[in-house]
């Protein structure tokens, strides 16, 4: 599932692709892409609508309008939103199965939605409802606001295993399976530490883990396993600089060869090393 640096590489790309297009049409190839609102009241509020900039909000693609509501996409899976500059060349057919909404600009452009296993979402919201969204969501990890004191502050007052704690969206937004693997391991945390008994300096590390791997994918446009691309079709580089994610149970640490473990933590896979990462 796209995590925060890919979804920003697509935010990054589309941006400067889309800023200022006007909406005139809006193809809906699976019905279910359509959150919110219906079919009907989605296409009568983004027809004729300018796009002013394109944002991110936790893995949320933010296409906002000159009426001030916005476009959110929420990738999921599978999902990619790709540019599509000329309306005289054909797209891929082999992949044309896979096209579950078609935006089209005024100037004949497209922003297309590709998405195999169609657990993507595409959604309409006003600006209240936008608003409500951004505050149930956490901290931005790749904000100034988002210091060692503030990580330490919200882990000292919840009492969970770190890894959920990690990936609830409500505490922290953006992070996924792949970066707090990497993020734990480079700050020698076990996936089932509870949050509050990780010690200040542990904190701190853990928080210089998590920025600097978040913004080493960025740099790298993402990291690109199987499905996903950037906005311009374009795969990430990010994945061979991986330390631990994607490794094999058994596989040798690549810090001290031990074999590594894998455990499942609310229905996610985590890799680990029992060795590096003890559990206290």
């Amino acid at each position: 599932m796209p995590e925060l640096p890919e979804v920003e590489t697509v935010r990054r790309t589309l941006d400067p692709l889309i800023r200022g297009r006007v909406i005139a049409d809006f193809d809906l190839r699976w019905h279910r892409t359509l959150e919110y609102p219906d079919l009907d009241a989605f296409t009568e509020s983004v027809i004729g609508a300018a796009i002013t900039e394109v944002t991110r909000r936790a893995k949320l693609i933010v296409i906002h309008l000159d009426s001030g509501a916005a476009i959110t996409v929420h990738l999921r899976m599978t999902g990619e939103l790709l540019f599509w500059p000329d309306p005289g060349v054909e797209r891929n057919a082999d992949r044309e199965p896979y096209l579950r909404a078609v935006f089209t600009f005024q100037d004949e452009s497209r922003l297309l939605f590709y998405d195999t296993r169609k657990f993507g979402k595409i959604a309409y919201r006003s600006a209240s409802e936008l608003g409500n969204l951004d505050q149930q969501l956490g901290d931005e990890p790749l904000e100034p606001g988002f210091t060692a004191s503030r990580l330490a502050e919200i882990l000292s007052s919840r009492r969970r295993q770190i890894k959920p704690l990690l990936l609830d969206q409500t505490v922290i937004a953006g992070l996924g399976n792949i970066y707090v693997d990497e993020s734990l391991f480079r700050s020698r945390i076990h996936p089932l530490q509870i949050s509050s008994g990780i010690d200040e300096d542990r904190v701190r590390l853990l928080h210089a883990a998590i920025v600097n791997v978040l913004a080493t994918a960025v740099a790298h446009h993402g990291t690109t396993l199987r499905d996903y691309r950037s906005g311009l079709g374009e795969p990430g580089q990010n994945q061979t600089r991986l330390r631990i994610y994607g490794l094999k149970p058994g596989t040798a640490c690549p810090d001290c060869g031990s074999p590594l473990e894998r455990l499942v933590i609310g229905q996610r896979g985590s890799i680990f090393c029992p060795s590096c990462q003890p559990l206290s």
